[in-house]
């Protein structure tokens, strides 16, 4: 099986990049054919400093890689040292409708937000399809939030297919339902568009203000605790496995639970948990040298599957004219 995502370096990644992507990816590799990328086309939607995604995109390399990403068990890039996805993004254009990109809530959404309305942003979905069906996806991890724009890469496979005859591999979403959608600090969805994550890799003191943050609701103390859309119970139970889930519940229906005590718990929680990364982080972002040699030894690999699939799409379309 082809397992396929990617992830944007548009900011510090966070748990719910982690829990609802990264880890899965990582686990992908002991059994599957693992590519992952770090898309900064995407990012260019909403990050205009040309340094910070730079360094963002080199920041987020290290951390996948600290995780426990194995290039010898994986192809792993960078999206814009594989140019084939710009020239595909252009032929997935010409059969996409209008009507199936304004349908998506993405973009609507991200400008509620303030992001700038551009071309990139609307035609994002388009770049995404080009993402996946350039390598052959055909499992592909992601959170909740981006169900329809898999739905959309499907409905361009199909159509390009159905016009020119069978090209692409059509992709299968692969959504893990407990991790469907990460809850941010204040209640929405995790994302670094909403200033309200979690990050990775934060310091001590970072970490413990962002904690000590997560809202809450107003409960007495002698009372029993909501665990129905409960944001702290939520984000805790992230780091648990079916018995501390059930434990935690006990806990939080049973009058005399501080939510302040439950916070520092989850600080040492959260910090324990990835303490064995940290170090390997910190050994990575000082070798920047290896560091790029994973990343241009990716983008090669990546190339040379990328060129197949590419390479029938423009066949099959008409642009090899000398033929």
């Amino acid at each position: 099986m082809r397992v396929l995502s990617g992830i944007q370096p548009s900011g510090n990644l966070h748990i719910g990049n982690y829990f609802g992507m990264m880890k899965r990816m990582i686990e992908y590799q002991e059994n599957n054919e693992l590519f992952c990328f770090l898309v900064n086309y995407h990012a260019l939607t909403s990050v205009f400093d040309g340094d910070a995604l730079r360094q963002r995109t080199f920041e987020a390399a290290c951390d996948f890689l600290a995780l426990g990403l194995d290039p010898n068990k994986s192809v792993f890039w960078v999206q814009s040292d594989v140019p084939e996805v710009t020239e595909l993004t252009w032929l997935l254009s010409n059969v996409t409708g209008m009507g199936l990109l304004e349908r998506c809530h993405s973009y609507k959404d991200k400008m509620a937000k303030g992001i700038p309305a551009s071309h990139g942003l609307f035609s994002y979905p388009v770049l995404m399809a080009a993402d996946i069906l350039l390598f052959g996806g055909e499992k592909v991890p992601v959170g909740k939030d981006q169900k329809q724009h898999l739905e959309v890469a499907r409905d361009i496979a199909l159509r390009f297919n159905h016009t020119y005859g069978e090209t692409f591999v059509i992709p299968e979403p692969d959504i893990a339902e407990d991790v469907a959608m990460v809850p941010g600090i204040d209640g929405q969805k995790m994302s670094k568009s909403y200033d309200n994550t979690i990050e990775i890799f934060a310091d001590e003191k970072s970490l413990r203000e962002k904690i000590m943050r997560i809202k809450t609701d107003s409960t007495p103390v002698d009372q029993p605790k909501p665990i129905e859309d409960n944001i702290l119970f939520d984000i805790y139970c992230l780091f648990l496995d079916q018995k501390g889930r059930e434990d935690l519940k006990d806990r939080f229906l049973t009058p005399g639970l501080k939510y302040g005590e439950v916070k520092k718990e989850l600080f040492a929680v959260i910090w324990e948990y990835f303490a064995p990364y940290r170090q390997k982080r910190e050994q990575l972002v000082k070798d920047r040298a290896t560091v790029l040699e994973v990343l241009r030894q990716g983008a090669q690999k990546a190339r040379q599957v990328a060129a197949v699939y590419l390479e029938k799409a423009r066949h099959n379309v008409g642009l090899d004219y000398w033929n």
